[in-house]
């Protein structure tokens, strides 16, 4: 295979040796560019902005993580489909709602071989809809979108071959950015409802339940997934699940001991509409308060910071961040496309994290409010667990604050 020249327009990137003459499955960029593969997974058409992701494992846990809402994503490990797919590693929390919209990959989905499975992945994406395309040479495509910054896509799938070039290259170039659009509606439901199943224990056979909360968190879902809440739950808390839109006056009304800010999709200033001035008046009470990826990013926009958009994001779960005040380095997932602007927090925050990529900010806490938020995605769903300790910090954030 040939790495694409970067500087040509309407390049195509050379489909794999196996590939066979007539493609089942195109990959259509914004520019122009046309990648040749076969389809997996649905058939019809996958439309979003493409990433790639750099994670060796989980790659059902990715496609179900509500924060892809609106995105295709380039998986550059090239082992996807070796362990299946079940039902306890989804992490969306309502069934019905999709994540990404499609996948690319390097081979052909590989048949599973984990006792934990019980569905072909093949099949499992033909039933949520995901179209995807395999047979591309992703060390190329992820090559263009370092360089170029993620492009809006479109994958079509037709198993006969049959496919409008023009058309879809025009559709490409029309679908919107990801600028100014706000997913969490999407993914999130409109209801309150109670968690308490806990983390998954090998001794347990599978997930507990917590049955003597001695905390009580009210958690703001803007795409959370199922992993936050189970660490919330094992470590001893009640955990009431509202909709992004919920008023402040609804949330005090249930006198939580925290509050939890959720991840999602989109451009966090879109949401951050509805959303700010929810956080304030939470901030202005003073209840403790923790937000993880979007969660993050509302609680800057919360305070009067502002967010930005990121060339290529940071889509993984090898990313090393450094914590300012220990000096330590933990290896974390990452899942985002939006960054908050690091010079505009005010003066009483902040900055507790960096990314060692490319040092953009990846934390925060105010001096004068119990508050604090980290960009990376701590419950490791999938990923290290370097991280777990930012819960057990908000735990402890809670009791000091009940205890007076």
């Amino acid at each position: 295979m040939t790495t694409p020249d970067l500087q040509s327009e309407n390049r195509e990137i050379a489909p794999a040796a196996w590939v066979e003459a007539r493609p089942t499955a195109l990959l259509v960029l914004a520019d122009g560019t046309i990648v040749e593969g076969q389809g997996v997974g649905a058939t019809g058409e996958g439309r979003g902005e493409l990433c790639f992701n750099t994670a060796m494992t989980g790659y059902q846990e990715i496609l179900t993580d509500p924060s892809y809402s609106g995105q295709i994503i380039t998986f550059t490990f090239p082992h996807i489909g070796n362990v299946g797919v079940n039902d306890e590693d989804i992490e969306t929390v309502n069934m019905a709602r999709h994540a990404a919209t499609g996948i690319v990959l390097a081979t052909d989905i590989t048949d599973p071989s984990n006792y934990r499975s019980s569905q072909h992945f093949d099949a499992w994406l033909k039933v949520r809809g995901i179209v995807g395309i395999a047979g591309i040479d992703t060390r190329a495509l992820t090559a263009i979108i370092r360089d170029r910054g993620m492009p809006n896509a479109i994958i079509a799938h037709d198993p006969e071959g049959f496919f409008d070039r023009k058309a879809l290259v025009a559709a490409a170039k029309a679908l919107p950015s990801m600028d100014g659009q706000d997913l969490v509606p999407g993914v999130t439901g409109t209801q309150r409802y109670d968690w308490n199943e806990t983390i998954w224990r090998w001794s347990e056979g599978g997930y507990g339940r917590q049955d003597a909360p001695s905390l009580h968190v009210v958690a703001l879902d803007y795409g959370v997934k199922r992993n936050i809440l189970r660490l919330l739950a094992d470590r001893g808390c009640k955990v009431t699940v509202m909709p992004p839109t919920a008023s402040a006056a609804d949330i005090l009304a249930l006198k939580p001991d925290g509050v939890f800010l959720a991840n999602g999709p989109g451009d966090p200033a879109a949401t951050g509409v509805y959303a700010v001035p929810t956080i304030k008046a939470i901030l202005d009470a003073k209840i403790p308060t923790f937000g993880i990826c979007l969660g993050h990013q509302m609680l800057a926009l919360a305070i009067g910071a502002t967010t930005m958009k990121m060339a290529q994001g940071h889509h993984g779960a090898n990313h090393p961040v450094k914590e300012h005040a220990t000096g330590k380095v933990e290896i974390v997932s990452m899942n985002h496309g939006f960054a908050v602007d690091p010079k505009t927090l005010p003066a009483n925050a902040e900055e507790t994290h960096i990314s060692l990529f490319d040092g953009s900010n990846c934390g925060i806490k105010l001096n004068d409010r119990p508050a604090f938020s980290v960009q990376q995605h701590p419950e490791a769903s999938p990923g290290p667990q370097d991280s777990h300790y930012l819960f057990d910090r908000f735990v402890a954030l809670m009791r000091k604050h009940k205890a007076a």
